[in-house]
């Protein structure tokens, strides 16, 4: 089992659903968070008065897959995220070790 995570710009989080719908991913859990990478944050004026946003808004989306769903969601990933401008984000695939679902006590893959 692997861990999905992907950090994304948050205009392109239904496309990435539904991209990753379509693929037969059927959970996954959204957090909206900030920070930066080569990006490096922007200026903006307000009332006359510029001021640096260093962070940026973005959205992480994680899912636990089974190790043979994991080509195919970082592919719907990609080619719904892409915009092909700095910030389009990244992807990480972590192992993860063990699964329980807390209703049932179901392990493994089943727990998924």
């Amino acid at each position: 089992m692997k861990l999905v995570t992907a950090i994304i710009k948050p205009f392109k989080l239904d496309e990435v659903r539904e991209a990753l719908s379509e693929v037969g991913i059927n959970g996954l859990t959204v957090t909206e968070v900030k920070g930066f990478g080569r990006q490096r944050g922007h200026t903006e004026l307000y009332r006359g008065a510029e001021y640096v946003v260093d962070f940026l808004p973005k959205v992480k989306v994680e899912m636990v897959l089974a190790d043979n769903m994991v080509d195919g969601a970082v592919e719907a990933i990609i080619s719904s995220a892409r915009t092909g401008k700095i910030g389009d984000g990244k992807i990480f695939v972590t192992d993860v070790q063990s699964v329980i679902r807390i209703r049932t006590g179901e392990q493994g893959e089943e727990a998924i």
